[in-house]
């Protein structure tokens, strides 16, 4: 199956919070690295899912004869893209400029993220 290797660089999302998958992390700091770690790997597989969806709407499109799932999913991804992002920053604000900021930003693009992977692969299958 072409999606094995995004199970590779995703593990469970059984956890709610990514920054409790840091089991040997035992400062703030190390803390960040490591979700700042995951949140590479999620780029990753982001990256490559929406590669393989982009690559169906083009055969669906081609199939059909017509040129409207590959524009509809450009524009889905852009438009999640500012989401991810607004939302991100909405949680880092809700934190007053603490030292958890970061760790609250980036665990949320982390969680955002894995679950675009679902449906890109949902998309793509």
């Amino acid at each position: 199956m072409r999606h094995a290797l995004l199970l590779l660089l995703l593990p469970s999302a059984a956890l709610a919070d990514p920054t409790l998958e840091c089991t040997n992390a035992g400062s703030q700091v190390e803390i960040g690295s490591c979700v700042s770690a995951m949140e590479d790997r999620v780029a990753l597989a982001l990256e490559e899912s929406y590669g393989f969806a982009l690559q169906a709407a083009a055969e669906l499109d081609d199939v059909t004869g017509r040129n409207v799932a590959q524009p509809a999913l450009e524009a889905a991804q852009s438009a999640w893209e500012s989401y991810r992002d607004a939302q991100c920053e909405a949680i880092g604000a809700s934190y007053g400029g603490g030292s958890g900021t970061g760790i609250a930003i980036t665990s949320c693009r982390v969680d955002l993220g894995r679950a675009r992977v679902d449906e890109l692969l949902r998309f793509a299958d």
